[in-house]
């Protein structure tokens, strides 16, 4: 069913978006090179391994890592996409408050945790290069509907692209363009909550 679901706005997205899969930004920051491939937490982010697999590698990441696999998405986010992923660091999780996490990563609230997870995921391949294309064909904030199916809206702080919630909170890209054999990645300083 969710498979079908992103299907479908993958392609919803795409007819709607024009092509998103440009050539990568050189936006890329807090980068260390490992070869060709960028280095998030501390692990070589090989472009040809899914987002599970290289997410599952990055030290940063351990907590999204768990939170996907609790909450079923795994298998989904290995799949043939195209996905963009706002991916929150551990920081980012240990912002919300005292106890929340391991509330979400209980089996009896697997749904909201479903939810938060799939906000962070726009069912497209989007570069920053893309994103800010599209922030500014659109007079500076672009809406960007989420596998969740609520928006998130992009917007630019300086040369940082930032991200918005359904709230007005924002998360501030701090690494972008990590490509992935199923999409891209860009690492995020805050968790983005859709509407409960």
């Amino acid at each position: 069913m969710l498979k079908s679901m992103i299907r479908a706005a993958a392609i919803t997205t795409l007819v709607a978006a024009g092509s998103l899969a440009v050539a990568p930004a050189a936006l890329a920051q807090d980068t260390t090179q490992s070869g060709d491939m960028p280095m998030v937490g501390g692990a070589p982010m090989d472009p040809q391994k899914t987002i599970v697999e290289n997410a599952s590698q990055a030290d940063n990441l351990t907590t999204l890592v768990a939170a996907v696999k609790a909450a079923g998405l795994a298998e989904t986010l290995s799949g043939d996409g195209p996905f963009t992923v706002f991916a929150p660091t551990n920081a980012a999780f240990e912002k919300l408050p005292a106890g929340t996490v391991d509330e979400l990563l209980k089996p009896e609230n697997k749904d909201k945790l479903t939810k938060i997870l799939t906000y962070h995921v726009v069912p497209a391949k989007a570069t920053s290069e893309a994103a800010m294309q599209m922030i500014k064909d659109d007079g500076g904030k672009h809406p960007a509907k989420t596998v969740e199916g609520e928006e998130i809206t992009l917007s630019m702080d300086g040369e940082n692209i930032v991200v918005m919630d359904a709230s007005g909170n924002t998360a501030t890209v701090t690494q972008a363009d990590v490509m992935q054999s199923n999409g891209v990645v860009h690492v995020i300083d805050t968790v983005l909550m859709p509407k409960m």
